[in-house]
């Protein structure tokens, strides 16, 4: 169905289907197994909020490597107790990133920890790289790989693999309109540090791009994309209804730039396009406000207000309306004050599932046709 919709040949890379939900453990393993004995025996330390920590956590427990992890302190509980569970010792620390960076590397100092960066690390870089390696194996002609960015990593490891292999596969990065900081130190031709907004795909938000993921990424990525919240949104929804698959915010990006940019599409029209799907791991409270949004963006989830006299019968009147319609209620609410109704009126708010659009014009003209005043809001 997306090929159908996109015109491309579209294949998914599943990293989400990873132990931990994401793609950070290449690289993660890759760093571990480069460490010598000596480094082993002591542990290794890192800064991390999200997949890097799980993954790299996950990883160091199986080859019986201590690990510590620095987290803001306000990290998401789940993230936190997810860590723990992998076997790290995790010490919350600042308020920001940054702040859990500063003391993961005072750490590394004072303990003798070798420091593990999430991005910015050669060994982790080819840990990333190995997504391409795969890539090749399935022995299909590949036009373009689309790849979320974040601190450059895994689009510099991807990159250095099939451009070596292929150098006419073409590499898009997409990043996030809202932090979009390896295309706007592209454009400086140097690096930058960005002020970041809020956006759902959390994994991205990175103030600055690795220092040698941007040396990689500005000879070898051909392009680079950004994409709004309500597209990732709307690309996380499409995943899961289409393709039965959760994926973050992060790991819905690249799909949401296919979508949404027609010169990405028109170029790539007929051909086989890689989209790397990052991540799976959402916030459940998160998913439920996306799938609640996209619901009422198609017209299957819809807020109506209806006015009626504020005596005996009337709401059962509107409810057997409604249910006539063929529409189930989810929610109910009177108000009978700041808002626009006569006196002896009372004002309703239904939030209701629909069929769509049309669906919902049905039932306002069935309640106008009772002499019922109603507005979708």
């Amino acid at each position: 169905m997306l090929s159908e919709t996109t015109g491309c040949r579209v294949y998914f890379k599943l990293e989400s289907l990873q132990r931990t939900g994401s793609f950070k453990e290449r690289g993660a393993l890759n760093r571990l197994l480069s460490l010598s004995d000596d480094e082993r025996g002591h542990g290794v330390v890192t800064a991390s909020a999200g997949n890097h920590a799980q993954a790299l956590a996950h990883h160091a427990r199986r080859l019986g490597i201590a690990c510590t992890v620095v987290m803001p302190r306000h990290t998401p509980l789940n993230k936190v107790v997810s860590t723990r569970r992998y076997g790290a010792r995790v010490a919350l620390e600042g308020e920001t990133f940054d702040d859990a960076l500063a003391r993961a590397r005072e750490l590394a100092s004072s303990e003798n920890l070798t420091f593990v960066h999430g991005f910015d690390d050669e060994a982790v870089i080819a840990g990333q790289g190995t997504i391409a390696l795969e890539l090749v194996d399935e022995n299909i002609p590949i036009a373009a790989v689309l790849v979320p960015v974040g601190g450059g990593g895994l689009i510099a490891g991807v990159a250095l693999a099939l451009k070596a292999v292929d150098p006419s596969i073409r590499i898009v990065g997409v990043e996030p309109e809202n932090c979009a900081s390896m295309r706007d130190s592209l454009r400086a031709g140097g690096l930058v540090s960005i002020a970041m907004k809020p956006s759902i795909a959390d994994g991205l938000a990175v103030k600055s791009p690795g220092a040698l993921p941007f040396e990689i990424a500005r000879r070898a990525v051909d392009d680079m994309l950004t994409v709004d919240e309500e597209e990732i949104a709307n690309a996380i929804l499409m995943l899961l209804e289409v393709e039965k698959t959760m994926a973050e915010g992060a790991g819905a990006a690249p799909l949401a730039a296919l979508l949404n940019r027609e010169r990405l599409r028109a170029d790539l029209a007929g051909k086989n396009v890689i989209v790397l799907l990052t991540g799976g791991n959402i916030d459940v409270n998160v998913l439920s406000r996306i799938i609640d949004r996209g619901l009422a963006k198609d017209g299957r989830l819809a807020k109506l207000r209806v006015f009626v006299h504020d005596r005996p019968g009337s709401l059962a009147l509107v409810s057997r309306l409604i249910a006539e319609a063929g529409a189930n209620v989810l929610d109910i609410f009177h108000i009978r004050t700041f808002v626009p109704a006569e006196v002896g009126e009372v004002a309703l708010d239904f939030v209701l599932e629909m069929r769509g659009p049309d669906h919902l014009e049905e039932l306002l003209a069935l309640l106008g046709a009772n002499g019922i005043r109603a507005e979708h809001r």
